[in-house]
């Protein structure tokens, strides 16, 4: 069973679940926020590996709560 992690602020959330890779493991990164334009989700696998289950998870919500703010300031456009 995959270990999980969950984020929520207003009107947005992160969530993530690892995957093992190698010899360890990563994380797909699931975000999805409000906006003017509707509500947004994106997907995408974390590129880091870590030996431990749990630092995948925290690593993978915390590079998805700076994509959240990339996104929401309209740093990053998809």
């Amino acid at each position: 069973m995959a270990l999980t992690g969950q984020v929520t602020g207003d009107g947005w959330s992160v969530s993530t679940n690892s995957i093992p890779a190698g010899n360890g493991f990563c994380c797909e990164v699931h975000v999805a926020h409000g906006g003017a334009a509707g509500e947004f989700k994106h997907q995408f696998r974390h590129s880091k590996i870590f030996a431990r289950e749990w630092e995948t998870v925290l690593d993978g919500l915390r590079e998805g709560v700076v994509w959240i703010g990339l996104k929401r300031a309209e740093t990053i456009h998809l």
